[in-house]
């Protein structure tokens, strides 16, 4: 098959192409520095060396991905998502959740990965492992069991549910409207449901059944600095549900959990703790357990949780001086992200007194000696020590994800509100009513109106790393296909699948794409490889549609490596895994799910 050579432009764009997927891979060069690099050069270049094939490029084209439909949508639904955290719309999920664990583990986790899986595809799976993180860690320090079977299976289910809708990730927004933009038919939102649902399935099989016993046990950061050990009483009140009834029933009230030392029943009267003693009324139960346990206790007995003669509460917690640990961890947009550690003041702007660092890299932890140099990344997990306050506040802030399973999620009477808004708001795109950058744009405008956020919880939901690395993707995706250089890419992956089944092709393709996201952006692959799609389908006298899913599904398949996705690193740090147990994981997945679309593609589309 006979090449035909690149314009010299072409061949210059290629080259920036080249180097833009370079500089992607460093950690060491911030993702936005990288993208603001790209489309400087680009539009420099094109400035000073003009292209035009009869019909000029403008340089200012470039420049429109800063009002692209598809990043407006980006942004939009961040600040949905912002206003369900901040109002703790999400917590009956973790409610439900919790009690289900109860029940018995393995559909317990087949639930949890369902219920990240469907909630991910109608919204950004950052708020959802946000939710779903310190949640099943707690539920792992309640049930004395490991979380390195749950954490990471979770946080690769979100990203399988996220394929499911044009909204469900910022990729499928961008590959969606790329294509649009190139003269496709516009995908509807639940055009590809099908596809990803059949492959979902079989990922959702593996990650409840075989993930877990890939994975080995891994301890999260800190582990026993978090977990200490309290002595408190219960005082059982004249309503408790064992009141009337023995030590041993209330032992089971707790599954068995609760050890109880002894029990004051009136002033300096102490029974011995048998096991058929009969409780009554204003009993004072003596245990030693963590903090979070104690309380559920409490909970569970229907009782209040006393530390010698006083009550414990937000105001009197078990902590000395009103204090407790908790570990914390830097979150995706985070202000903190980039910042050296003695410059952030976590006293002051916080409230929180920083203990200790915990990062891990590749597949080992680093020591960190001189922790004032360190500049604080996206998944660092610190200890700090602080009131249960101000741990609330971060709860409720951005700039951090609480891992202490003990604190209590948001809370808000605007709840429902916040949840309607963005039931609304997608609802009115799936039916095609109004478009969803504008359904979601009008979805915030009524998130602030009504309180459910504020013009500081908003703007604080905007990731300046995702609006750039759209911006410079979308641009180089623009000068891809204007100069010829993006069928010359589909030429040469043509030549290199000559004589090669249409099947083979669309399957090349969609591995090629989900090698790549897994080591730059997957936004950036998502949009340079459209074009490319685009051209090759053209090339073969072939439907369009199955090749922009091939992108559109291998752009998404970031599950090999850490880096791969902004979550997997939150997940890892959070978890304690390393950089193996994703490839472990992971890999498997990424060609299951590759085999699963392309012959789902490959039957649908008769290729």
């Amino acid at each position: 098959m006979d090449l035909s050579a690149p314009n010299a432009h072409a061949m210059a764009i290629m080259a920036l192409t080249g180097i833009a997927l370079v500089l992607f891979t460093r950690e060491r060069i911030p993702l936005e520095t990288s993208s603001l690099f790209v489309l400087v050069a680009l539009v420099a270049g094109l400035t000073l060396f003009p292209y035009d094939d009869g019909r000029p490029l403008d340089v200012t084209e470039l420049f429109h991905g800063f009002g692209h439909k598809a990043l407006i949508a980006v942004c939009a639904l961040m600040v949905l998502g912002q206003g369900l955290i901040r109002t703790g719309a999400l917590e009956p999920v973790g409610r439900v959740l919790a009690r289900l664990w109860r029940r018995g583990p393995v559909l317990s986790l087949a639930a949890t990965l369902v219920l990240a899986a469907t909630m991910s595809a109608f919204i950004n799976n950052t708020p959802i492992v946000v939710l779903m993180l310190p949640l099943l860690i707690g539920i792992a320090t309640r049930t004395g069991s490991s979380s390195s079977g749950t954490l990471l299976p979770m946080g690769l289910a979100s990203l399988v549910g996220g394929m499911c809708t044009t909204i469900g990730t910022s990729t499928n927004l961008l590959v969606v409207s790329v294509a649009e933009d190139m003269g496709v038919p516009a995908f509807q939102m639940f055009d590809f449901f099908l596809p990803a649902l059949g492959a979902g399935v079989v990922a959702l099989v593996y990650l409840t059944l075989v993930a877990p016993r890939l994975l080995p046990e891994r301890r999260p950061p800190m582990t026993d600095a978090s977990s200490r050990r309290f002595t408190a009483q219960i005082v059982l009140g004249q309503h408790s549900v064992v009141c009337g009834r023995t030590l041993i029933d209330a032992q089971e009230a707790t599954e068995g959990r609760l050890r109880v030392e002894k029990i004051q029943r009136g002033q300096g009267v102490f029974i011995t703790p048998l096991p058929d003693v009969v409780l009554n009324p204003g009993d004072r139960l003596t245990t030693t357990a963590r903090a979070d346990q104690l309380r559920e206790f409490a909970r569970e007995l229907d009782g209040e949780l006393y530390s010698g003669e006083q009550r414990v509460d937000d105001d009197h917690p078990l902590e000395e001086e009103g204090q407790q640990l908790a570990e914390v961890a830097i979150t995706a947009g985070s202000s903190l992200s980039g910042m050296a550690l003695s410059e952030a003041n976590l006293l002051a702007r916080y409230g929180l007194r920083f203990l200790a660092l915990q990062r891990i890299e590749r597949d080992r932890f680093v020591p960190r000696l001189d922790l004032d140099r360190i500049t604080l990344r996206v998944g660092d997990v610190l200890l700090v020590q602080a009131s249960r306050e101000k741990l609330t506040e971060c709860k409720l802030g951005t700039d951090f994800l609480v891992l202490d399973g003990g604190i209590e999620l948001p809370r808000s009477r605007k709840a429902p509100l916040a949840m309607a808004i963005l039931l609304t708001a997608v609802g009115l795109a799936a039916f095609d009513v109004l478009p969803i950058e504008i359904s979601a744009l009008a979805g915030c405008l009524f998130m602030l109106a009504t309180g459910c956020l504020t013009w500081r919880d908003a703007t604080a939901a905007l990731n300046v790393q995702v609006i750039l690395i759209v911006v410079a993707s979308l641009a180089l995706g623009e000068a891809l296909m204007r100069t010829g250089a993006a069928d010359f890419l589909a030429q040469v992956f043509l030549a290199i699948t000559f004589a090669s089944r249409p099947a083979v092709v669309l399957g090349g393709l969609m591995i090629a794409l989900a090698v790549l996201t897994n080591v730059v952006s997957n936004n950036a692959a998502a949009v340079i490889g459209t074009p490319i799609a685009i051209g090759i389908a053209s090339r073969l006298g072939l439907p369009v549609e199955p090749f922009v899913l091939a992108v559109l599904f291998g752009a998404n398949l970031s599950f090999a490596t850490p880096m791969a996705y902004k979550t997997n690193i939150l997940v890892m740090n959070a978890g304690g895994y390393r950089f193996g147990d994703f490839v472990r994981v992971g890999v498997p997945l990424l060609v299951l799910m590759w085999l699963s679309l392309t012959t789902i593609l490959v039957y649908a589309y008769r290729l």
